[in-house]
């Protein structure tokens, strides 16, 4: 019973890389709960497969920071642009109880992203401070 599950982690690791992938040429389709959701069904299917996922440029460029808890001005700054425009369109387009709803949850996400998560140092500043010293 235990291999079954392993394998069904495993093929739905897959199913959400796959789809995560897609949705980084598609902007309808969201990349990053695809991402995590593979990082999730990986590391209790395989410590193989998980290791080798770590390891890939969607992993390191997407979901990386997040799971650090710090991101860099630049990235946590594009993000928040992107979300802003996301939940505008929807604020727009939606009826009076649907805006209400998004803006608590817009007001979670810029509160978590602004507050809770470290603003790590650019690549840049961290080297100009080291020639400083």
């Amino acid at each position: 019973m235990r291999k079954v599950v392993k394998a069904v982690c495993i093929g739905l690791g897959f199913v959400c890389f796959g789809l995560g992938a897609v949705g980084v040429v598609l902007p309808i389709l969201p990349t990053t709960p695809f991402l995590l959701a593979a990082a999730f069904f990986f590391a209790n299917g395989s410590e193989r497969f998980h290791q080798w996922f770590v390891s890939t440029t969607l992993y390191k460029r997407y979901i990386e920071q997040a799971v650090k808890k710090s991101m860099d001005r630049k990235s946590k700054r594009n993000m928040l642009v992107t979300l802003g425009i996301i939940f505008l369109i929807g604020i727009i387009f939606s009826p009076l109880f649907a805006k209400i709803i998004i803006l608590v949850i817009a007001a979670f996400h810029f509160y978590y992203f602004l507050f809770r998560v470290k603003t790590a140092p650019q690549e840049n500043e961290t080297i100009a401070a080291a020639e400083a010293e």
